[in-house]
């Protein structure tokens, strides 16, 4: 039996822990140490982990013996999660698995579901995501049972905390509109967060509105709760929003605000990001020498600390197209360097999300650049500066090809805007004009079955074909494929695949939602068999991919 002191020092811990996990100015690795400070014993009493030496009595090992002859699980897995948080980097899984493994023979659901949250949380601040999501999905089917609500939504904020950082926002949100509600009534700091990770989410799914709505909300919740530590935070979400919102000198004016109070928490994460936004807003205000000293506070920021998200990425393309305009070999081949190892860290720490990202350089083409540079300074080295001058042609050449590249992509990109209707219209029938073999009476029917099928959007269909269509016209594939030859212009295939093309372009155009979807959502959305078969009928329909073409509509 836990006596009352206990049982208040047990919660107390809690509380603090809660708000720790919960706080977004803590790094990973900050909450790591911070989570150290305080801890309970197997006894419920508090102790403090100080220069890596646990301080409790009686002693750990004899403690940890005493309790496996006794078979007193709970205990067993409490030590080695005691031990698991001073444990170095290389032995941390070690007992991350103990504590898994004692906990499991409890045959206790909160036990074991505290435990996978325990290994989740330790996956997260080592920043495997994947695995972290992995174990907070395991600890949710064990806390659920337990009917325990704080723990329940503890749990789904983990979960929401890290699909937003593997960009699936969408179920992310869902998540924390459900631990809004529970938080509100029950913990206000806890409250205050999600919102802010509500707001962080919107902005991702280009909902800008909505984001100002709930940096607003918390900004006037802090003020009224009288917690003032968040609200550097909303400033911070709310500039990054400003920037989407094409606002750039307010975007400007509130990060500028947030990076005093961010130094001295040493939010270095969240510091490289605004310094990202505002190189972006001042790159928008055409002030190119501001802007490329912030992009260059963010190479800093990982050469230091290792830290990149997949947004900041674009900060070393638009250092390495910079250089290049500069001739600046050097400083050219250090950024296509960093760059190289920027994806080898997005493709291991956030391996859903580094697949949707649209790369103007991808890892091939910067492997080829990298080489021609190094070979140039090589060159240099050897046999002058005329050599030089030829290779860095060859590189201003290439370069130029992958602007106009860009633009003419661009240009077909502007071309569909224009054209708001892609619905392909049913041409009329002229009598005078059908040389068909076949009777008028047919064609008409044929035509306006077409119109039916087109207006039902029965080409959606998976695996439509001129077997299938040919039914749906009431007639035979002959006659089918003549007369969508005569009044469309195209063969069968060709016909059906455009429908599906238009038909996904107009919704992209027109539903946010689907320009977060993957190429293989897509692909399915339009009854593509195949992702490879949809994004070589895409770039045949529109000469760029959907990846450009999504990723222009969410700068328009």
């Amino acid at each position: 039996m836990q006596t009352l002191q206990q049982k208040i020092a047990k919660k107390l811990v809690y509380f603090i822990l809660l708000v720790l996990c919960l706080q977004p100015g803590i790094t990973f690795g900050e909450i790591s140490k911070a989570s150290r400070v305080l801890r309970l014993n197997s006894n419920g009493v508090m102790y403090s982990l100080k220069k890596d030496k646990l301080i409790y009595s009686p002693g750990e090992e004899s403690t940890l013996n005493n309790q496996k002859s006794s078979n007193s699980w709970k205990k067993i897995a409490d030590t080695y999660r005691a031990k698991m948080y001073k444990a170095n980097k290389n032995e941390v899984l070690k007992y991350a698995d103990s504590m898994l493994w004692a906990a499991q023979k409890t045959k206790d659901n909160k036990c074991i579901g505290e435990a996978y949250l325990t290994k989740g949380v330790m996956h997260y601040n080592q920043k495997e995501l994947n695995k972290a999501l992995d174990n907070y999905l395991l600890a949710d089917q064990y806390i659920i049972k337990t009917k325990d609500q704080y723990n329940i939504h503890k749990t789904k904020y983990a979960i929401a905390n890290t699909k937003y950082y593997l960009g699936f926002y969408h179920e992310a949100k869902a998540l924390l509109k459900e631990c809004l509600d529970y938080f509100e009534e029950e913990n206000d700091l806890a409250y205050l967060n999600t919102i802010y990770a509500l707001g962080l989410c919107y902005n991702k799914m280009g909902e800008y509105n909505k984001t100002t709505y709930y940096n607003k909300l918390g900004l006037k919740t802090g003020k009224e709760y009288q917690i003032t530590e968040m609200e550097p935070y909303f400033k911070h979400s709310e500039g990054i929003n400003l920037y989407f919102k094409k606002n750039y000198n307010k975007a400007i004016s509130h990060l500028n605000e947030t990076i005093p109070f961010l130094k001295q928490k040493k939010d270095f994460a969240n510091e490289t990001v605004a310094d990202f936004y505002i190189g972006k807003s001042y790159l928008k205000l055409n002030n190119t020498n501001k802007a490329i000293n912030y992009f260059i506070k963010v190479d800093k920021a990982f050469a230091v600390h290792h830290y990149t998200r997949p947004d900041l990425r674009e900060n070393h393309e638009i250092l390495i197209n910079h250089f290049s305009k500069q001739q600046n070999t050097q400083a050219q081949l250090k950024y296509i360097n960093n760059l190289l190892k920027i994806d080898s860290t997005l493709s291991h720490n956030y391996k859903y999300l580094s697949q949707k990202i649209h790369k103007d350089y991808d890892t091939k083409k910067l492997l080829e650049a990298k080489n021609d540079l190094e070979q140039s300074l090589i060159t240099n080295k050897k046999v002058g500066v005329s050599v030089i001058t030829v290779m860095s042609l060859t590189i201003v050449l290439l370069f130029n090809q992958h602007v106009k590249s860009k633009k003419r992509m661009k240009q077909k990109f502007d071309e569909f805007m224009r054209n708001s209707n892609t619905k392909i219209a049913p041409t009329p029938i002229n009598y005078e004009n059908i040389t068909l073999d076949i009777n008028p009476e047919l064609v008409e029917s044929i035509l306006k079955n077409l119109e039916k099928f087109e207006e039902k959007h029965k080409y959606l269909e998976k695996d439509m074909t001129m077997v299938k269509l040919a039914p749906a016209l009431k007639t035979n594939a002959k006659y089918a494929a003549k007369v969508i030859l005569k009044y469309r212009g195209k063969k069968s295939i060709d016909y059906i695949t455009d429908l599906k093309i238009d038909y996904i372009i107009n919704l992209l155009k027109t539903e946010n939602k689907y320009r977060n979807y993957t190429n293989k959502a897509l692909a399915e959305e339009v009854g593509f068999n195949s992702t490879q078969k949809f994004t070589k009928a895409f770039k045949q329909k529109t000469e760029m991919s959907p990846t450009f073409f999504i990723q222009q509509l969410k700068k328009s």
